[in-house]
Order: C-alpha cells, then sequence, then structure tokens
C-alpha cells in the first residue's frame, strides 16, 4: 500500500489560528465561534436560509426542572464528596434531571454505554464504570486523557491524548477488574513497520514516523460490527481502520482532511463520515482496488470557516447531523443515490461540541452549557421539543443507554422516553429522562 506523505503547504490564517485552538487548553476549545467578538450578542449567527424548523430555544423556556438533590449510596463510592444524586421529587417530568454525579477527577470528555454499564473518560486518565448508578469498577492509563471511548463485546476500545489507542478487557471475575490487553496497533506489529523506511511519513513539527500509528490525539472512533472494523480519527488529520480480530491496521488516510479530525462516524449504505477542524464533513467508501481495499472520498457534504466539531447518523432515519463551532447543526438526508442537504438547526448560542440520536429525536450538546432535544418530523422539519440546563461548564459528550421501560399499564413512563448521560467540562455526569413528545420550546 503506497503511502502519501503529508503535505507541509502553507496554512491560511484560519488554519494557524484554529490549530492553536485545538492544541491549546481543552476547556477553552471551541468557545469562541467564528468572527465571534467577545461582546457578540446572542443572535449574531450566520443565519442561512434553511428549510428546518425556525423555532428555536430561549434560556427562559421549557429548561429542565431544579431539584434539591440528596445524596445516593454514600457508602458504594471511594469519593465522598462525588456520589451519584438523585432528586427527591417523587414525580419527575417525561423530560427533565433525574441524576448527577459530580466527581473530583477533572473535566468529563468522553461517554459510552453497553447494556446496563456506563463508562466514563476524563482528563484524569481513569475510565470509570458505573451500574445502576453504583461504582461498579474502573481502570487507568498511563498517560493520556481519555477522549473516545468504544465498546465492543467484552472489549472496550479508549482513544487517548497521547495519540494512542489502548484495548482493554472484562475479566468477569469476582473482583469486577479490567486489564489492558493491547494497543492499536500492537507493538509487533509497530515495530515491523518501523524497521521498513518505506512506512515511514513526514509529519509536521516532528521527525519521519510510521504510518501505522497516530501521532496525536486519538479524538473520535466508531464501529463497523458487521465487517469487524473500528475507524479511528486524530489530530494528525488522519483517518486509520483497524480489524479488530487481530489488531491489524489495514489502512491509513493519512492526507484526510487539511486539519484535525473531531469525528467519524460509520453510517448506512456501507459510508464513512468524517467531520474536521477544516471546516468539511466528508463522505467516504471502502472500494476494491487490485486484491486491496481502499477508502476513496466520494463527496464534500460541507465547506465552512467553522469547525466542524461532531458527526452522528440516525440510522433508521437515514439523517446525518454535522455539529460546529458556529453553535449551528447541519444536516443531510439520505437520496435515492446520496444524502442530499436537509437544512440547519439553530438552539445554540455558542459551540456545538456533541451529538446524540435515539428514536427520532437529535440532541445537540454546546458549550452554552445547555443540551438541546429536537424530534425530526419528516420532509427536513426538526422541533425543538425542550433545553436541558443543569450544568455549570460547556457539554463535551452524550451516551444514550436506551428506553425506559414501562413497569405496569398505570406507569407514567412510555415507550418514548429515553435514558441519556451527557458530560461536561464542569466535572460532571448527569442522567436525563428524554422524551420524544414532551412540551414544546418557547419563544
Amino acid at each position: 500500500m503506497t503511502k502519501q506523505m503529508i503535505s507541509n503547504k502553507p496554512s491560511l490564517l484560519r488554519r494557524r489560528k484554529l490549530a492553536v485552538l485545538l492544541h491549546s487548553s481543552e476547556p477553552n476549545i471551541f468557545i469562541t465561534t467564528k468572527n465571534h467578538s467577545e461582546n457578540n450578542s446572542d443572535d449574531s449567527f450566520d443565519h442561512r436560509q434553511s428549510n428546518a424548523s425556525s423555532l428555536s430555544p430561549d434560556v427562559s423556556s421549557a429548561s429542565s426542572p431544579v431539584y434539591f438533590m440528596s445524596p445516593l449510596n454514600q457508602n458504594q463510592s471511594p469519593y465522598n464528596k462525588s456520589p451519584w444524586t438523585l432528586p427527591q421529587a417523587d414525580n419527575v417530568d417525561n423530560t427533565g434531571l433525574i441524576g448527577s454525579l459530580v466527581r473530583e477527577e477533572g473535566h468529563i470528555y468522553s461517554l459510552a454505554c453497553s447494556g446496563d454499564l456506563l463508562y466514563t473518560g476524563s482528563d484524569s486518565k481513569n475510565i470509570r464504570v458505573w451500574k445502576n448508578l453504583v461504582e461498579f469498577s474502573g481502570f487507568k492509563s498511563s498517560s493520556g486523557l481519555v477522549k473516545a471511548i468504544v465498546v465492543s463485546g467484552d472489549r472496550i476500545f479508549t482513544g487517548h491524548q497521547d495519540g494512542k489507542i489502548r484495548v482493554w478487557k472484562y475479566l468477569n471475575n469476582k473482583k469486577k477488574a479490567y486489564k489492558r490487553i493491547g494497543n492499536l496497533p500492537t507493538t509487533k506489529d509497530y515495530i515491523k513497520s518501523s524497521m521498513n523506511p518505506n512506512n515511514y511519513i513526514e509529519v509536521r513539527r516532528k521527525r519521519n514516523v510510521p504510518w501505522i500509528k497516530h501521532y496525536d490525539a486519538v479524538a473520535c472512533m466508531s464501529l463497523d460490527e458487521e465487517l469487524g472494523l473500528l475507524y479511528s480519527g486524530s489530530w494528525d488529520k488522519s483517518m486509520k481502520v483497524w480489524r479488530i480480530s487481530d489488531s491489524k491496521c489495514l489502512e491509513s488516510i493519512n492526507d484526510a482532511h487539511d486539519d484535525a479530525i473531531n469525528s467519524v462516524v460509520v453510517g448506512f449504505d456501507g459510508l464513512v463520515f468524517t467531520g474536521s477542524a477544516d471546516g468539511t464533513v466528508k463522505v467516504w467508501r471502502r472500494e476494491l482496488m487490485g486484491n486491496k481495499t481502499k477508502h476513496v472520498t466520494l463527496v464534500t457534504l460541507l465547506e465552512q470557516e467553522s469547525a466542524v466539531t461532531s458527526v452522528v447518523i440516525n440510522q433508521s432515519d437515514g439523517v446525518v447531523y454535522a455539529g460546529s463551532s458556529d453553535g449551528l447543526v447541519n444536516f443531510w438526508e439520505r437520496g435515492k443515490e446520496m444524502v442530499v442537504n436537509g437544512g440547519v438547526l439553530r438552539g445554540h448560542k455558542l459551540a456545538v461540541l456533541c451529538l446524540a440520536t435515539c428514536g427520532r429525536l437529535l440532541l445537540s450538546g454546546s458549550a452554552d452549557k445547555s443540551i438541546c432535544v429536537w424530534r425530526n418530523e419528516g420532509g427536513g422539519i426538526h422541533t425543538c421539543l425542550s433545553v436541558l440546563y443543569g450544568h455549570d461548564g460547556p457539554v463535551k459528550c452524550l451516551a444514550v443507554q436506551g428506553r425506559c421501560e414501562e413497569e405496569d399499564s398505570d406507569s407514567d413512563v412510555n415507550c418514548n422516553d429515553w435514558i441519556v448521560y451527557s458530560g461536561s467540562l464542569d466535572k460532571s455526569v448527569k442522567l436525563w429522562r428524554v422524551s420524544e413528545q414532551p412540551q414544546l420550546c418557547k419563544d
């Protein structure tokens, strides 16, 4: 496989400024938006035309309820100052805050749900595992804050600030312990690759390095369960494809974008979507070339000044969403041959940092400390159902555990309710009940 060299072409001033932001202290990343000054008004957005719903949330409307919090399971956590807490109120609305965890370990950068387990990653290098709001287990990396978590069966893949992808496995014993079983790439493959001079690529501000390994923060990962592949995107501008069965790096697209890759997601129809700080969203497809398979770019869906921070897919509806540092969410809908532009959602005053989908819903977390809940009405129309408030810092990550289960016929909980976790740079994780049919946002 031919290894392409990363270009060192002079960057535009915009790219240089963005690169400085990306490699500075992360709590300050994406807080400002394109051409925004500190005294910008709340409505200073790029109001592009769209057939999306014009309904936008307001601070004074339909926010999540605030409850008096009481400690739960005080003796279950080794950190006395950070137990999960639940509201004392018996009647929680169908959309609202139902639990909170504040830890002393650091900012929350990543979340993942698998069955009844919740994994939380922070800049403390710890990965904590929770079950039914009780600390179940945990494990710690030797270096690199945890920027991404993906769970595949009994294996957990974690992407780190130091450019490493670590692989962990649950030992399923009485100690509820997890053990690190390797890295991506494996040490054997890395040494083998390093011995061949043709396997090196030239990188900015560093000597030549083997193409097989990320040399900057691993910001995102996504699983293709059907093909047994793991995709990783990095601030080194590359996207790599790993075979899960033997941890082999099958492919590295070293010039996938012109700036850091912030999001990669496996989509529908064999497509893969990537979003980058260069302001683009690209669509890739795995194709057979000779006796090997390679990913080729089919189309660039978006080209803009503002960084793309998150991309998610609603598989059932065939919709692609991309959040940006300008506070907007662009979306595209599956067409006969390719996805087509659907519109723009305007609901945040600062950068959109994370996205998640469940059922007919899209959730967007922002540097403005809020989470917007949108419902896809079809035909390119999205309705803002509610805005969740409760975090004291930017909302950095979201995860959906599944639908609430209806206990009996008289229960207020219905199959349209979802359990959602949000992680923030305020060092907290919050638990929400989110309904597909709550009260609408008000102007």
